[in-house]
């Protein structure tokens, strides 16, 4: 009895992370420290539409996109437009992409960032609730609270920065539609990057 009570709580932990990031479904509750030590939860942003981008300064898929201005535009573009958007950085103490939150801090100065927060997860717990997969990996959830969209954020898989201005906007697109109440396409793609750097 007790074996099978083992099994069922892991199988049934085990569906609600295959489904904490369904398209259409409610959006996965979430708490996170911000750069300066603030907590900053989801259900702050309730009744927003609110970005989640998935990043690693030191991945040249994000350095393309940092460095060519293409990230912290949209960031400002869609700001001005009531988007909420949080920055997370997954990866774990001692891999690619960790910095403590005041190095965090300034590093994102440094890049341009100019999300509504930057946010720490280096356990990894908010990524895998998200599965998020790649740097960048972007999600829209939708005023109601609903995820619309998992992917990528364009359509050019390389690391070069002249790319951005050639590549389809499949995340903008999806955001625009999002914020127009209209019907997102291609709301699930595979995004494109270096892979996020969970603990072990």
């Amino acid at each position: 009895m007790k074996s099978l009570l083992i099994t069922t709580l892991v199988s049934a932990a085990a569906l609600a992370i295959s489904h904490a990031a369904e398209i259409g479904k409610a959006a996965s509750a979430f708490t996170l420290k911000n750069v300066k030590g603030e907590s900053v939860s989801l259900a702050d942003f309730k009744g927003k539409v609110v970005v989640l981008e998935w990043m690693n300064y030191d991945c040249p898929f994000v350095k393309k996109q940092y460095s060519s201005g293409n990230m912290p535009k949209l960031q400002k573009q869609y700001a001005e437009k009531g988007v909420v958007w949080l920055t997370i950085n997954s990866s774990a103490e001692g891999k690619q992409g960790y910095y403590a939150a005041e190095a965090m801090a300034a590093r994102s100065k440094e890049e341009g960032n100019a999300a509504t927060h930057v946010l720490l997860d280096a356990d990894g717990k908010v990524g895998k609730l998200y599965s998020a997969q790649v740097t960048p990996h972007m999600f829209i959830i939708c005023s109601a609270g609903n995820l619309q969209y998992d992917g990528a954020i364009d359509s050019i898989n390389s690391t070069d920065a002249a790319d951005v201005a050639k590549a389809d906007a499949l995340f903008a697109k999806a955001l625009d539609a999002v914020l127009a109440g209209s019907e997102v396409k291609d709301a699930k793609n595979k995004p494109y990057g270096c892979s996020v750097k969970y603990k072990e």
